[in-house]
This record gives structure tokens, C-alpha cells and sequence, in this order.
């Protein structure tokens, strides 16, 4: 078997651990982009190992740092509680008990006016590597590791030909894709993982349809 020294050793980053620290991260970072507006509060509930060990590893500043922007290799990490009250942004960390999830497990809850916004469930895997596993209890299951499209529809006959036809025919290579559901014709989710750019023009285009609510990038991370 070949192991790659990266997949040992983790990503360039801001320790001391790639799963507690770089991980948390990007966890953070990307659920950022998922939601794609403003907040002005955030909670972390932490489950497993997180929970138990992550306070050593820092990873309470490694999870609001990825949540305010900053990459898992800014020494800035360190100094995410300061800036994220200087940016006027309340958070909080809590225990959580969550059934099969991953010992290091994360799940952030973004809030604006006292309402909340978005959930997301992420977990860090090893190296770096991480899984965004639910967005408002809808089955996810993304690496992060390849440009994502999220869209929230209709649980509608259509849609998903409209967007996957969109895709096509401009070159889009679809590499996974995944549909979610609660009840039949309510709202659903469709996340496709990408080998390929897209630009503001195609996401325009998929947000033509009348059953989309709403197309989210999330970028290569």
C-alpha cells in the first residue's frame, strides 16, 4: 500500500494536530461558505474527542477561526476569540451527545437576530481531512476536497435533470452527487461534487428553475 507523507504528517497548518486543530479548521471554514451570509452568533457543540481532549489542542480556536475565515495555517488562529469579538460575532462551546458519529465531531449552529440560520454537522477524520456530514438534518456526506455545488429545491419531478443538464452542457464533469429528503414534495437538498470551475454565469443558470431556492459554491478547500 503507498501512503503519502501528507496523509501521515496532515496539511501545512498551525498545530499541534491536524485532526483537533487544521481539521477543526476547515470544518469551520467551509461551513462558513456553505451558509454564505451574514451571522452574528455561533455555537459549537462538541462531541467525542473534541469534547473531551480538544481544549488542549485548541480546537475551540481552530473551529471559530475557520468560521471567521482564517485558514488552518494562519498563525492567527491562536487570536480567533479576540478577533472574533472585535467583529462583534458571540459564540459559545457546549457538550453534545450524538449517536454514530465520529469521535471528532462538531456541530455548528449559525444564528442572525436570535434566529438560527443554518446547522451543520462536520467531523475531522485524520490528516487534515475532514466530512461535512449533515446541513440542517438533511444526509450530506462532502470531503471538501473538490468544488461543491449545494442546492436547496422543491422536492419536485425535474429539477435534478435541469441541473445536471445545465452541467453538461457546459463542459461540468459531475464527479459525486447526492440527494436528500425528509417527506416526499417538501424541500430537498442536491449536492454535487465537481472536477471542474464554475462560474457565476452557470450557478445563474441553475437558479433559473422555478423549484430552486437556493445554489451555494462551495469552493475547492
Amino acid at each position: 500500500m503507498n501512503t503519502s507523507i501528507f496523509q501521515v504528517a496532515g496539511p501545512i497548518m498551525i498545530g499541534p494536530s491536524s485532526s483537533h486543530t487544521a481539521g477543526a479548521a476547515r470544518i469551520g471554514r467551509i461551513s462558513r461558505q456553505i451558509i454564505n451570509a451574514d451571522f452574528d452568533k455561533v455555537t459549537f457543540g462538541l462531541y467525542g474527542s473534541f469534547d473531551k481532549t480538544g481544549k488542549g489542542h485548541g480546537t475551540d480556536k481552530a473551529l471559530l477561526a475557520g468560521v471567521i475565515g482564517i485558514r488552518e495555517d494562519d498563525e492567527k488562529i491562536s487570536k480567533s476569540f479576540e478577533l472574533a469579538k472585535a467583529a462583534g460575532i458571540e459564540f459559545e462551546f457546549y457538550s453534545v451527545e450524538l449517536d454514530g458519529a465520529h469521535e471528532n465531531t462538531v456541530v455548528i449552529t449559525f444564528y442572525k437576530n436570535g434566529n438560527i440560520k443554518t446547522k451543520i454537522q462536520g467531523a475531522s477524520v485524520g490528516g487534515g481531512n475532514i466530512r461535512i456530514e449533515k446541513i440542517d438534518g438533511y444526509e450530506i456526506g462532502i470531503s471538501g476536497n473538490l468544488p461543491t455545488i449545494f442546492v436547496k429545491q422543491d422536492d419536485q419531478k425535474g429539477v435534478i435533470s435541469h441541473v445536471a443538464t445545465i452541467l453538461a452542457d457546459n463542459g461540468i464533469n459531475i464527479a459525486t452527487m447526492k440527494v436528500s429528503r425528509v417527506q416526499k414534495s417538501e424541500d430537498a437538498i442536491c449536492v454535487i461534487e465537481i472536477d471542474d470551475a464554475v462560474d457565476d454565469e452557470i450557478l445563474q443558470k441553475l437558479k433559473e428553475h422555478p423549484h430552486i431556492q437556493l445554489v451555494t459554491l462551495i469552493a475547492c478547500a
